[in-house]
């Protein structure tokens, strides 16, 4: 069953539409959706190293304009859909610690926060909710998430044939490290 989810996985990264999967994603991730975007920029990388660096890009581009959106729902609507994704993630009870943690630490929150498996739409929306300065939490965004991506994307195209390989032996232990990657992330979420 790995081997074939496997196969599927790559024959998707190398679809002509996978780039707008990515897109989708990565805009998603960064407001509301639980998946992070490197579970399909990681395969999408692999089955094309030389796009590494466009797909790093587009993971950038579109995070940070999913991360406006998160910004909008806590500024404009946090008390409909914004107060529910925060319950939902369990930062309800935290909205104080949150509050003294950006007027003291903002910027730094936003660069660690952002590069950290913790939910970047928890960093976003609270941005929006606490008026965090708008166009440095942009430029902040587009640095953090930046770097993340464009990390991973130099890891992938440095080492994607050797990693390619360990994928094709291993894509099960793999998809369970993104999943735990991703509970660690809201558990760490849940718990600072």
């Amino acid at each position: 069953m790995s081997k074939r989810l496997y196969n599927w996985t790559m024959s998707l990264a190398e679809s002509p539409r996978a780039a707008w999967g990515l897109a989708a994603v990565s805009f998603a991730e960064s407001s509301f959706f639980p998946i992070p975007p490197d579970v399909i920029l990681v395969p999408m990388s692999l089955a094309k190293p030389q796009a590494a660096w466009r797909y790093a890009a587009i993971c950038t581009v579109f995070s940070v304009l999913g991360g406006i959106v998160g910004y909008g729902i806590g500024a404009l609507l946090f008390d409909t859909v914004g107060q529910w994704l925060i319950q939902l993630y369990g930062y309800g009870a935290k909205m104080d610690a949150l509050r003294e943690a950006y007027a003291q630490w903002g910027a730094l929150v936003i660069l660690i926060k952002g590069v950290t498996p913790i939910p970047y739409k928890l960093v976003t929306i609270v941005s929006g909710l606490l008026a965090y300065n708008f166009p440095l939490f942009v430029l902040l965004s587009v640095v953090t998430r930046g770097a993340r991506f464009f990390l991973l994307a130099a890891l992938l195209h440095r080492y994607g044939d050797q990693a390619r390989a360990i994928l094709d032996r291993h894509f099960g232990t793999f998809m369970l490290v993104v999943l735990a990657f991703i509970i660690f992330g809201f558990w760490i979420a849940t718990r600072f």
